[in-house]
This record gives C-alpha cells, structure tokens and sequence, in this order.
C-alpha cells in the first residue's frame, strides 16, 4: 500500500482516480487544487498525481515544489494533460516529473503507470539505503593505505566530513588532495548532491569570473546563452576548488562575499542569487607567504581555513606503496600482473618527489613497456633509473639550442612527439606541474588542459 496525493479541480475525474486507486490497496488523499495539495503536501506521500492545468497554482508549480527535495526524498510525480497541453507534459517530464497520462484514459494505464512509478521509488529508497550501509561500514571512499601518519588522516576526515565547516586541504602535489575532497564530500551529508570540482590554475584569469560565478544571457561578448556557473552547480553539494591560491586576486573579494552570505552575483546579472554548498578548498603553496606578499587575502585564507588538513607526501608513507602499486597495476593491465620483492623493496627506497601522481605514472610505463610476464627490478632501471635518466634515445640539439636533429623521412607523429616531451619535463621536474610549466616555457592551464587531453595523469 503506498499513500497517493492526487491533485484535480475536475471533481468527477479525481472521485474516479481516487476510487481505482484506493480500490487497488492504496492510501490516497484527494485535494481540489494546487493550493490545497500544496498544504498537505508535507504529510509524506508516496506518490503525487496532478492535473497540469488548474486555475491558481498548477501542475507545473505544483511539481516545482515537490522538486525542492532531493530524490528519493522527493516522490514522482504523475501529471494528467489532455491532447492540447502534451508539449506541457513533455516540458514537465524535462523538470523532473516521471511520466504523464493523457486524458481520457483507461483504468489499467493508470494503474500499470502508478505501479511503475512507485516500484521506481522503492528501487531509488533501497540504492539509498545500500549506499549508506556501503558509507558506514567500509574504508573511506578511494583512499588506499595502512600506514600509521594516513590512518590518523583518515580518522581527521572522518572527523570533519559530517559538518558544514569549510575546509583547506594542504600538501604537495601529487599527494592526492582531490581524493581527500571526494571522500569529505562521500562521508558527508550532502554525499547524494553534486561534487563540483575547479582547477583554479586550469582557467584562464580573463574567464574565471564567469565560470565561478555565472553569467546573464548577453552579459558579455560571446555569452549566447545564460550560465549558472560552478558555484551554484554546486548547490546543496560540495564545491571543491583545487589550487585556490592561484584564483587571481581581483576575484577573492567576490569569493569571501559568497561565503559570508549565500549569494552569488552573476556576471551581467539583476541580482544576487541564493546558494547553498559546502567548501573545499586545496593547494600545495604556501598561503601564509603569498599572504605576507600581497598574491592572497588574509581575510579569505582565514573563511577558508577554518580547518586545515595536510596531507603526507609518500615519502613519509612508504608502508603505503606495495598496496598502491598493486592497486595501479590492476588498474593498468586488468589482469594478475606479479610484482618482484626486489622491484617493490626499490620503490620504498626512492624519494618520489612527484608523490603518488608520480607512482601511478611510473607504474604505467612499466606495465605497457615491461619484457616479462612480471613487473621486475630490471624493467625499472631501464626505464626509470633514479637518476631519471632513463634509456631513450638521443636527439641532437639544432643551431638553435633545440633538441632536434634530421627529421626522418617517413614522417613523424607530432602528436606523440608532444605527449613524450610532456611526460618527460614531469618526471624531469618531479610531477610537480608548475614547474613543468615554467620549463616548457607555457602557462599552467595550458599545461593542465594538455595533461587531461592526453591522459597524462
């Protein structure tokens, strides 16, 4: 038995609706209008149907309202049109209502489309359910460890997660700051709401106002259509913005406002916007420096910061790095690739000043470019010699001080070329993205958008 509301100023149609329903077992309560549904509408129904058009508040406020909450909390919607309201249906299906019957229609349509309706729901409560039990009882959500400094890490985020408190998570690059948002966001309860993630570095500084903040249709030279932006893309989530000390400084005033009142200003827009979602933050810079030279505000570090996580680089959890190259290496062959004790003894012994990022990377090569069955000693000192200077071929450098010597005559894949240039300055410059920016002599988010582009890591 389910409890139905059933919303109808057709008085004869809504008596028939709410006898086939009620005959078939279920609760149901009739309301002549919007306005009348919308005063029940808090009892907790399983189901709600509606006329679309009705005089006052119609089915398509009516559905408005119930979308308020979040699924599953929310319950489906059913809407009745007749022929000359379908593209109104077809609309309210787009903002969320589950179907729509046509008028007139027969018993068993509506009984066949209630019950479907319904068995969705429970399938949407049970998923719910199960994740939660999933949250509760197992490890955090995409962090591997074993070592004592992650464990006390873990327990920090376990901490904090359930809270609403802002959040800076500090580290080097590499050392899995965005993994450590994932899980707060996971662990909390907003987990079912978006998690929205930007590189701050990643954006151009001329764009970031109006991909943070949004923009009014025709705000702007090339704004064809509205944009919401990211912050309230985040609504009721999580908002993860990595790299938060290169947000340019002009923009930090907005920022701080956003976070102090719940409101957006849109680009180009006729006012602030209400927001809601929750704060994360990281970076692998120095914030109280750049505060002392003038690159961040110190009013906003503090909004920011009201709690501060950092995370260890690998070489302070080397107990860590069997379980996450076997982890990478299921990852990258799918199959039970074995691993030599003399490989992995190598891999705790190595500084890794590209962190796990640098791992992940170097386990990848071995595992496309090994000569055995296994991943050995032997395929890591020819293909990554701690000196970093692995086996590759020479290439002259030109008059120009360039390395390139007499290009080969059947031609040559520039593509691939940019990719290995590129993997080479990261593990030339330890993974550590900035500089390998300033080596290849290009902006960051350049460099960003050819990493993500060629899967580079």
């Amino acid at each position: 038995m389910a409890r139905i509301l059933i919303i109808d100023d057709d008085d004869s149609l809504r008596e028939v609706v709410r006898f086939i329903l009620t005959e078939a077992g279920h609760e149901v309560t009739p309301a002549a209008g919007g306005e009348e549904g919308l005063a029940v509408l808090d009892q907790g129904f399983d189901l709600v149907v509606t006329d679309i058009r009705m005089p006052g508040i119609d089915g398509m406020q009516v559905l408005a309202r119930v979308r308020e909450n979040p699924a599953p909390d929310a319950p489906p919607v059913i809407v009745l049109t007749a022929h000359g309201t379908v593209e109104q249906a077809v609309e309210a299906m787009r903002l969320g209502a589950y179907t729509y019957l046509l008028k007139p229609f027969q018993r068993e349509d509506l009984l066949r489309t209630v019950e479907q309706a319904l068995h969705t729901r429970n399938l949407e409560r049970e998923n719910l359910r199960l994740r939660r039990l999933l949250k509760q009882s197992g490890p955090v959500p995409g962090l591997i460890w074993r070592s004592p400094v992650m464990k006390q890490l873990v327990e920090d985020l376990q901490k904090v997660a359930p809270s609403d408190a802002t959040v800076l998570l500090s580290g080097e690059s590499g050392t899995g700051k965005e993994l450590a948002a994932h899980a707060l966001h996971d662990l909390s309860p907003r987990w079912n709401r978006p998690f929205v993630a930007v590189n701050c570095g990643a954006i151009p500084a001329e764009l970031m106002e109006s991909e943070l903040f949004g923009h009014a249709k025709g705000a702007f030279t090339g704004a064809v259509a509205a944009s919401v932006g990211r912050l309230r893309a985040a609504a009721g989530g999580t908002l993860f913005l990595d790299e938060i000390g290169e947000l340019p400084l002009a923009l930090q005033p907005k920022l701080l406002r956003v976070l102090e009142t719940r409101q957006v200003d849109p680009v180009g827009g006729s006012g602030p916007v209400e927001t809601d979602f929750r704060l994360v933050c990281a970076t692998n810079r120095n914030l109280e420096a750049d505060v002392a030279s003038g690159r961040f505000r110190d009013d906003l570090l503090y909004r920011i910061r009201i709690v501060e996580i950092a995370l260890p680089p690998l070489r302070d959890r080397t107990g860590d790095i069997p379980l996450l190259w076997e982890h990478f290496t299921q990852l990258h062959d799918g199959d039970e690739l074995v691993s030599e004790p003399e490989l992995l003894a190598e891999l705790e012994r190595r500084p890794w000043r590209g962190n796990v990022r640098e791992l992940r990377n170097l386990n990848q090569r071995l595992v496309l470019m090994r000569s055995q069955e296994a991943l050995t000693l032997a395929d890591l000192q020819r293909l990554a010699p701690e000196d970093g200077n692995a086996q590759q071929p020479t290439i002259a450098a030109d008059s120009a001080g360039l390395p390139l010597g007499a290009l080969p005559p059947d031609g040559l894949p520039l593509i691939e070329l940019e990719k290995e240039v590129i993997r080479r300055a990261l593990d030339l410059c330890g993974g550590n993205r900035t500089r390998t920016a300033e080596y290849l002599s290009i902006p960051r988010h350049v460099l960003i958008y050819r990493l993500s582009k060629y899967e580079l890591g």
